[in-house]
Parts: C-alpha cells; sequence; structure tokens
C-alpha cells in the first residue's frame, strides 16, 4: 500500500524520487522521505530526509537541504505499525547509518527479532516493523551487501518489497520482494526500482516484474535478478503501451472524475479486443490452455469493488450457462477450509493484479488441484503469472484510488465469461450470443449520452451531501448495484452509507430509516421492477426520502420517489454498467461538495498489499 521509487544512474536523483512519489500518491499515504548517497572526495554518506503529511512538506524541506546525489530511494508510508510521524517515516537506517532501507508490507515476526536484536545491542529509534530490517542487515552485513540482504530476508516471516542503499556500494541498489509488488524500469540513463509504473514511466518504458523470493541488483547500466540461493535468473524486459500522458488529469479537476469520463472507452477497447481476439490470454510464464473445458463448478474470490463484479459474474454464468457458481471474499477464503478439487475452477477478479489476500486464495486453489482463472487490469501482475489463464479489462491506467472504469470493465468480462461458457455448453444458440453481444457493444455509447446529462446528478447531489446516512437498495441484478453505490459513497464522501438485497430490509435495516436517511432505490424495468416499487412505498411510509434509479421513460416512478436518475433501457441482464455510472457520479460530486479528496480518500490505498 506504500510507494516506493529508487534511482541509479548518470542524472541527479533528488527529482526523480520526488516526482515519482507524486505519481503514487493515488496510492494513499501519511508520510514520505527520501534517502540520497552524497559523495565528498572518497567519503559517501547517506542523507536521509523524511516529513510526516503530504509530500508538498517534504519537497519543502528538500528544497532547503539540497541533497546532491545519483543514487537514492524514496518512499510514502501508510501507517500499519506505529503512527504516523516523522520518526516512523521511511527511509530507516541501521546504528551504523551505514544502510537506509524502505518497505512496503508487513513483518509478522518483527516483535522478536526486535528483542533479538536489542539484546545483541541493537538501538531501535521507531515504531516501525520496517526497521528490523535495517538492523539485520547491519548484524549480517560483511562487506558483501545482496549476500545480507538474502541472510536478512530469510529471517522475516510475512510480506515486503524492499529496496536497499547502503554507503560501501555507491554505484548499486539491491531490492527484494516477498508477496508485495517491485518492478524494475530499465532506462537510458539509469535504471529504477517502483512499486508501480507510474511511477517512473516518464523515464522508461521499458519494466521488468520481480516475482516473490527474488533478489535484485541494480546498477545504472546493469541488472540481475537473482533467487535466494544466488542463482541468477534471466528474465527479459516487456514494453508497456500506454504513456505518462494517459496517468494525468488531462484537464479534469480529479483522477476520479476523468476515469468516470474514460469509461465508454475503456468499454469498448476491453469489448473490442475480447471479440477480436481470444478471451483468455496466456499469463505471464503460463503455458497457454482451454481451461474453460469441462469445469463442472466456479468459485469466484475477489474483494472490494471487485467483489461486487464477481456477483454480476456469477449471475452471468448461471443465467446463461446454467452453471453453478459460488463466491467467497478472498480475505477468508484460506480460513474457511475450502472445498476445492480437481475439475473445479477458481475465479479471481483484482483489478491491482497484486491484492493480497486474492494471490493467497489463488496459491491455495492451485495447491488444492484447481484451475485458476484471473480477471486483472495490469500486465505482469502478479495474478497475471500465478494463474493458469488471465483475461486482461483494457481500462489503462486508473490512478485515482476508487475503481471506477476498473469496474465497469470487470462486468463487461462477466458478461463475455458467462457467454463463453454458455457457448461451450451447448446452452445458447449462436444467434442468441450474437444479439446479446449487439447489446453489450452498444454500452459504450449509452455511457456517453448519459455523461452528457450528468448535471441532473449533481443537482440531486447539492440536494442530499448533508445527510449523515443513507441506504441503497436492489434487487436480483440491481443488487451488486447498489451494494457498490453505497461503497462508493461511504469511500469518497465519508457519509455513512449501506447497501442490502431490498427483500433483507425488513429483516433489519428499516429500523435505520426516517426523514434523515435517505434511501437509493434501483429500480429499472425488469423481472422485479414491482418488488422494487413496493419496498419504495415502504421507505416512503418511514418519511425516508427516495432517489430511484429508473429506466427512461418510467413516469409512474417520479410519483412515489423523491427524486429520479433515468438510466437508458437495456436487457436487465446486462443492465449493470449504465446503473453504476449515475451512482459513482452521485458519489463524486458530494465529496467535492463536502470539501473530500476524491482521488486519496482517507485511510485508503489503490492496492491492499498486506493482509
Amino acid at each position: 500500500m506504500c510507494g516506493i521509487v529508487g534511482y541509479v544512474g548518470d542524472r541527479e536523483c533528488v527529482d526523480i524520487l520526488i516526482n515519482g512519489l507524486k505519481r503514487l500518491e493515488y496510492r494513499g499515504y501519511d508520510s514520505t522521505g527520501i534517502a540520497v548517497l552524497e559523495r565528498e572526495g572518497e567519503n559517501c554518506s547517506i542523507k536521509v530526509i523524511k516529513e510526516a503529511g503530504y509530500l508538498k512538506k517534504l519537497e519543502e524541506i528538500v528544497l532547503m537541504q539540497k541533497p546532491i546525489g545519483n543514487i537514492g530511494i524514496g518512499h510514502t508510508r501508510w501507517a500499519t505499525h506505529g503512527e504516523p510521524n516523522q520518526i516512523n517515516a521511511h527511509p530507516h537506517m541501521a546504528c551504523s547509518n551505514n544502510f537506509a532501507v524502505i518497505h512496503n508490507g508487513i513483518i509478522e515476526n518483527y516483535l522478536e527479532l526486535k528483542s533479538e536484536l536489542i539484546l545483541e545491542g541493537h538501538n531501535f529509534r521507531s515504531d516501525t516493523d520496517s526497521e528490523v530490517i535495517a538492523h539485520l542487515l547491519e548484524k549480517y552485513y560483511d562487506g558483501d551487501l545482496t549476500g545480507a540482504v538474502i541472510k536478512s530476508i530469510k529471517q522475516i516471516e510475512g510480506s515486503g518489497a524492499f529496496v536497499f542503499l547502503c554507503k560501501d556500494y555507491p554505484d548499486m541498489l539491491v531490492g527484494a520482494r516477498l508477496t508485495s509488488p517491485l518492478i524494475v524500469g530499465v532506462g537510458e540513463s539509469g535504471n529504477f526500482f517502483a512499486s508501480d509504473i507510474p511511477a517512473v514511466l516518464e523515464h522508461t518504458k521499458k519494466f521488468i516484474v520481480i516475482n516473490d523470493g527474488e533478489i535484485v541488483e541494480l546498477k545504472k547500466n546493469f541488472y540481475r535478478i537473482l533467487d535466494l540461493g544466488r542463482n541468477v535468473i534471466e528474465r527479459e524486459p516487456f514494453t508497456v503501451s500506454w504513456d505518462v500522458k494517459a496517468a494525468e488529469k488531462s484537464g479534469f479537476d480529479d483522477f476520479m472524475l476523468k476515469e468516470i469520463y474514460e469509461q465508454p472507452e475503456a468499454l469498448r477497447q476491453t469489448i473490442r479486443r475480447k471479440l477480436d481476439d481470444s478471451l483468455i490470454e496466456p499469463g505471464f510464464g503460463s503455458k497457454q490452455m482451454d481451461i474453460l473445458s469441462d469445469v463442472r463448478r466456479i468459485m469466484v474470490v475477489a474483494m472490494g469493488t471487485s467483489y461486487h463484479s464477481s456477483m454480476i459474474a456469477k449471475q452471468s454464468i448461471e443465467n446463461w450457462a446454467r452453471l453453478p457458481v459460488e463466491l467467497q471474499n478472498a480475505s477468508e477464503f484460506r480460513y474457511s477450509n475450502p472445498i476445492i478439487s480437481e475439475g473445479d475452477l477458481v475465479l479471481a477478479i483484482t483489478q491491482s493484479g497484486e491484492t493480497t489476500d486474492t494471490l493467497a486464495a489463488m496459491k491455495e486453489s492451485r495447491k488444492l488441484g484447481a484451475r485458476v482463472l484471473v480477471v486483472t487490469n495490469v500486465v505482469g501482475s502478479s495474478a497475471s503469472r500465478e494463474a493458469d489463464g488471465v483475461i486482461y479489462t483494457h481500462a489503462g491506467p486508473e490512478i485515482g484510488v476508487l475503481a471506477t472504469k476498473t469496474f465497469t470493465t470487470q462486468i463487461a468480462v462477466a458478461y463475455m465469461l458467462g457467454l463463453l461458457f454458455a457457448q461451450k455448453r451447448n446452452m445458447l444458440t449462436e444467434d442468441k450470443v450474437k444479439s446479446i453481444l449487439e447489446e453489450i457493444c452498444k454500452i459504450p455509447s449509452l455511457l456517453e449520452a448519459q455523461l452528457n446529462e450528468s448535471e441532473s446528478v449533481k443537482a440531486i447531489a447539492k440536494k442530499y451531501y448533508n445527510f449523515p446516512d443513507f441506504l441503497f437498495l436492489g434487487r436480483s441484478y440491481g443488487m451488486p448495484v447498489a451494494l457498490e453505490g453505497a461503497l462508493k459513497l461511504k469511500e469518497v464522501s465519508y457519509i455513512h452509507a449501506e447497501g442490502y438485497p431490498a427483500g433483507e430490509m425488513k429483516h433489519g435495516p428499516i429500523a435505520l430509516v426516517d426523514e434523515e436517511c435517505p434511501v437509493v432505490a434501483v429500480a429499472l424495468k425488469g423481472s422485479v421492477y414491482e418488488k422494487m416499487c413496493s419496498n419504495i412505498m415502504e421507505v416512503k411510509a418511514r418519511n425516508a426520502p427516495v432517489i430511484a434509479l429508473a429506466t427512461i421513460g418510467d413516469r409512474e416512478i417520479a410519483k412515489i420517489a423523491n427524486d429520479v436518475i433515468y438510466v437508458p433501457e437495456v436487457d436487465e441482464r446486462i443492465s449493470a454498467i449504465p446503473a453504476i455510472l449515475p451512482l459513482q457520479l452521485m458519489a463524486y460530486y458530494m465529496a467535492k461538495l463536502r470539501g473530500c479528496n476524491a482521488d486519496q480518500p482517507r485511510n485508503l490505498a489503490k492496492s491492499v498489499t498486506v493482509e
């Protein structure tokens, strides 16, 4: 969840580190820091500057102190162990000040290691788990930096991406990965470490993804990947297709709003590529295989917004292919003693491909004999390499912390997966599949029309943004939309919001309903329309204001709802994408009216890379 940047090369490193960290601000953080190796003749020393709060504070201090060097590391921290203050910010140094380390992850056995190191005479300065690794490095260092890193890593239980700076090695950084993401950027004027591609994309388009249990020695024109036994691993860089402009705001106030407006094109790209090419692409390092044949049962694992898209995947596959699908929250999967065996398919959905719990569920599934298919947005991510097959969503870079376009492209993939399974099981005719695909292909244009009418959503947001609580209700194909709408509102505006199946309302949630609790009802035309109207009447009887999400042309619902947001008419089975768009906009506009940071909501990070 933290951000990592490292550079070694011919250029001054400070601006590279600061700008790289700026491009990682979307990941969420509460403190920042850099370490630069400064030279004075034959002497080298490590200059560490760190500060609590946003990067602007760190940048002001850096401008005053003006560290100079062409090798350094930078970090944005999201606190797990120890409060967010200057002392606990990274980089961390050992007693001798000969080493600096940045770390993304959690060292689960740090208390045990810290106690042992204190008994050995090491003095700790922070309350973090990460400082342990600096002292371990100091303990094992005998002039061989890579050897000390390997010995230190072997002592750790937990997760982490690490980058080490040593004053005895003025031309080399060493990185290591244990679960948490780490990449190498291969440039012409130097090489880079980063936790995510946008950090250094302005400098290079060539990247190498580092795998679990690997060590990297990085110099300005050299890199070497090693396993923990110091065996050399050969791996060629891959080239990303998007440029740094795709990761900028392009005139929008916020990345979140930009990415909401990018959804029509993201959907076109995803749908077109899946129609023109094979749906399932080979995973990084895995052989191409037809993993859909002879599947008898599917288990879907996901977290957060991806879990809501997994609900739509379940609906699509069961409805069209008549194949049983179970859902499991990825964080609970390992602890539920899952019943998985050969012949089962585990479908993992993760926008980043780096969600720790989802990766763990994938590994456990393969261990139990299941085949694993992943839906992700990031080429070369850990999930794409762990899976037997991968489906990319082609949404382009999503910089805002909250998932918007990755959610809708996941839904598009879910629709096409359902149709593909239906074809393989001979449950739908070719003509029927073609008809449904034609309807799916119309959705991007429908979204563009909705975006042109966004002022009506903004007006509703202005009317309701000061209410303290919201209840979102939906049935059948509207239920995942209600859950995601509630999640978006609470994530970005900090308004308490709950999403429920509408039929569950009388089993508890209706106790919350009063004039201070608006209800958002997903009431599109379809099989459960009349039942949703009944639910609206029930909450209206308790004086709750009602915002109805309704199909264009439905004038009757305006008689029972206080406000109506109209959605283009489509088959209810593919209605989730046009239905969620106005709820994304409503959440965004309410957040702005409340003065919230739409791109960096408090306490949240783009990728949850720790358990």
